[in-house]
């Protein structure tokens, strides 16, 4: 999943600033002892980024080295090798793991990651709403590294034109897909609709933006109303009237990126990334596209975080070292540096407000304010069960197999039985 991938790319961009980082600075952390050579595992380096950087921090701890660990490309592959070495127990070849934000439930509910203290790192620099993504059952388990939040983009220039500001709601969004896209020989309107980990995103905003939520906070119980069949309605209507193309069944985030990019679309709900592929020089929408929070029901509506989390392994030998490398990868200066060299969004909140990254990043003001106004996919210890049944049950109202009314007691059906086995 390639919105994953970029979450995960977070540790591909780092800058070594490792002055402050020397031996002569170490300490324990919080009660964690131990030191010595490290592994970090994250899904595969797509840049080549990360090895050469962290022979910078080895070369200053000669004793802590880090062995990084490329796993699969592919969320879903890195998520079950993750797995299977996790349930491996003190055989475990993985010290630190870069993993999604929607795992640490899961990880964190089946002792696989240890707590970590909170007065040990920068949690009160860091925009709000990405500490939860960290925490399971009152506890900080992670530590937050890379946030994300989707973003509306739209054709600016063809609005523009009509004279019509970019859609605060549903009905403002829904109107301009049908009337003014076809005009313009546009279809209206995407997201990530194949039954992948995407399609949960999508199909969770579109609930959130509704005034819903699917699961209570840790899963114990099912939430599931009438906001979750406007927000299935919302999507299922899209492409039964048209203004949604079927080919966005089978979109994930690259394959809607390419299809905004290239000119097919007049809205795009994406990542960030994808703002910045399509207004990069060379790009034929350069100077064209533009960025606004996800429309709701009534008004702006609410993403789903997105981004990865660094946890340390339950039986790690060196959680000192695990718990300060952690601390490094989320200063101020490596975050910085994850914007400004991966165009990757940062946790550390005054990075948003910077007049000079402003100026580089226009995005950002949209960015923080989508993730000031965004929420976690659902927290469970069975997440990836309720993953796929969100996208089953979603993806067969969307492509016309169910009526959004079936497909919400179908969710509410699926997913207490989850809560009952868990």
């Amino acid at each position: 999943m390639r919105w994953i991938r970029a979450a995960g790319r977070g540790l591909l961009v780092l800058a070594v600033v490792l002055a402050g980082y020397g031996a002569s600075g170490a300490r324990a952390v919080g009660g964690l002892e131990g030191r010595g050579p490290l592994t970090l595992a994250t899904a595969g380096d797509l840049t080549g980024y990360l090895g050469p950087l962290l022979q910078g921090w080895n070369r200053a701890h000669p004793g802590e080295k880090v062995t990084l660990v490329e796993l699969p490309d592919s969320a879903d592959e890195s998520r079950a090798q993750m797995i299977t070495d996790l349930r491996g127990g003190t055989r475990s070849r993985f010290d630190v793991l870069n993993i999604d934000v929607a795992w640490t439930s899961e990880f964190a509910a089946a002792g696989w990651i240890r707590p970590l203290p909170r007065d040990r790192f920068p949690l009160g620099t860091f925009l709000r709403p990405v500490v939860d993504t960290a925490t399971y059952d009152g506890r900080l388990y992670a530590v937050p590294y890379v946030t994300n939040a989707g973003l509306l983009l739209y054709r600016k220039d063809v609005l523009a034109e009509e004279g019509v500001p970019p859609p605060r709601t549903w009905a403002e969004l829904e109107r301009a897909a049908k009337t003014i896209a076809p005009r313009h020989g546009l279809d209206g309107y995407a997201g990530q609709f194949l039954p992948y980990e995407g399609l949960t995103v999508n199909a969770a905003e579109a609930v959130y933006s509704a005034g819903g939520t699917i699961l209570g906070d840790e899963g114990d119980r099912v939430t599931v109303d009438s906001a979750a069949r406007a927000g299935i309605g919302f999507l299922a209507r899209g492409v039964r009237d048209g203004w949604v193309p079927k080919e966005a069944l089978t979109y994930t985030e690259e394959e809607s990126r390419q299809a905004f990019q290239d000119g097919h679309l007049l809205f795009l709900r994406n990542w960030p990334y994808a703002y910045v592929s399509a207004s990069a020089s060379g790009s034929a929408l350069a100077g064209k596209v533009g960025a606004v929070p996800l429309p709701g029901r009534d008004g702006p509506g609410t993403s789903v975080l997105g981004g990865s989390n660094l946890a340390v392994n339950t039986h790690a030998e060196h959680p000192d070292t695990a718990a300060r490398l952690i601390a490094y990868l989320t200063s101020e200066g490596v975050q910085r540096q994850v914007l400004t060299r991966g165009a990757l969004p940062p946790v550390r909140a005054d990075l948003y407000e910077d007049p000079e990254l402003v100026r580089r990043f226009p995005y950002l003001p949209t960015l923080r304010a989508s993730v000031l106004a965004a929420a976690p996919r659902p927290k469970s210890p069975r997440y990836d069960q309720v993953s796929m049944v969100v996208q089953a049950v979603v993806h067969d109202a969307m492509s016309g197999h169910s009526t959004p009314e079936a497909a919400v007691r179908r969710l509410a059906r699926e997913l207490a039985d989850i809560s009952r086995r868990g």
